[in-house]
């Protein structure tokens, strides 16, 4: 590129806990514009279904409108909400109703609810929408959706036939549910989940053993949870004669991936590639000269489908270089140069702890990119 390049795409990934994927963007694009003014720089922030992701939509489409309303939190208070809606499509955040900073101080995944997502599925269905997009991460909740199942019209039945309201601590008394309400109310709608995690339902790598103790459980705790993940497989199995446990993302957001399958007849489906396809990232990098992608790490977990390798691949289609500017590099990053990504650059310029790096991640990266730029363009 002795000459430069006169159209490239940013397109990151938050670097947890220093910048928003907003913020790098901004970064990067004043960085290539101060020694390529010409450039047309398209930016796209990412988030991959946690917290943000809905305002990545925002940012990146102009026609995306931002519907607020009012739904219920993880203990059943009213919270301000919103999600994104292009024409018919509704792009719905959990974490709005159910994420973590929601119990900061009294996180108990036993108690905790979805009932707010599955209102605010309900808001944009009855307001015309028929495409739902849910973006899964962050959660607080180990319910398995039926929270958001129950708002939605399910009914859940204990073993006497008497109608309940179960917790995520009550899941085992589930006999039965009736779904027929939430397949009327959807009938007409596509339901996806944007999952990035591939853990089961239950068991060691499900649910509850992996992502529970981060919410506020003890290990009693997790094991109940997870016993009652378990047993309401077994009910779903009995009642849908269809086994959801072992569904690659059915242990997303406290099992919620489970639920959505189960329950509202939805779909999981890799959190960048729905963010790809609504962005229509294909269109906007076919006459592209380079990508400019990042993440926190990258590491081994990054190459099973997160936000630097869901990119890369598309780019790898195009034949379009991809450079992959990162805060910090991991064991088996290497496998990414396999996957399309053309080269990676930390931004930690002297060895030190993250505790004190990350109060220089904005200058850190500036001054990456300032030497990414400059050698492209000798």
């Amino acid at each position: 590129m002795k000459n430069g390049f006169k159209k490239c795409i940013v397109i990151p990934d938050s670097f947890k806990g220093t910048l928003s994927s907003l913020d790098v963007c901004t970064i990067m694009k004043e960085q290539i514009l101060f020694l390529q003014p010409d450039c047309n720089v398209i930016t796209i922030p990412v988030a991959d279904g946690g917290e943000g992701t809905v305002d990545c939509f925002l940012y990146a489409m102009e026609n995306m409108r931002k519907i607020e309303m009012t739904a219920s939190g993880p203990f059943g208070e009213p919270v301000s909400c919103y999600y994104a809606r292009y024409q018919n499509t509704a792009i719905i955040e959990m974490a709005q109703t159910a994420g973590l900073p929601l119990v900061e101080g009294q996180m108990n995944p036993a108690k905790t609810t979805t009932y707010g997502t599955g209102e605010m599925i309900a808001h944009a269905v009855r307001n015309g929408c028929n495409e739902i997009i849910i973006g899964l991460g962050g959660s607080c909740t180990n319910d398995a959706g039926v929270g958001a199942a129950r708002a939605l019209g399910v009914d859940f039945f204990d073993k006497e036939g008497n109608l309940f309201f179960p917790e995520a601590d009550t899941l085992s008394l589930i006999d039965s549910f009736d779904i027929s309400k939430a397949n009327q109310l959807l009938k007409k709608c596509s339901i996806t989940a944007m999952c990035d995690i591939d853990n089961p339902m239950y068991g060691e790598n499900g649910a509850a053993y992996i992502f529970a103790p981060q919410k506020g459980a003890n290990p009693e705790m997790v094991a109940l949870l997870d016993r009652n993940l378990k047993a309401l497989s077994k009910t779903i199995e009995n009642c849908l004669n269809r086994d959801v446990s072992k569904i690659p993302g059915a242990g997303a957001a406290g099992a919620m991936g489970a639920g959505i399958v189960a329950f509202l007849g939805g779909s999981l489906k890799s959190g960048i590639d729905t963010v790809l396809d609504i962005v229509k990232f294909d269109d906007l990098t076919k006459d592209a000269d380079i990508i400019f992608t990042g993440e926190g790490k990258i590491d081994s977990q990054s190459i099973r489908g997160k936000v630097v390798i869901g990119i890369s691949k598309r780019a790898q289609k195009q034949n379009i270089p991809v450079i992959a500017v990162v805060g910090a590099i991991g064991k088996g990053a290497e496998e990414a140069y396999h996957l399309g990504v053309t080269s990676i650059f930390s931004i930690n310029r002297t060895a030190t702890a993250f505790e004190e790096a990350r109060h220089h991640s904005k200058e850190n990266l500036a001054g990456t990119m300032d030497s990414i730029v400059r050698t492209l363009c000798i």
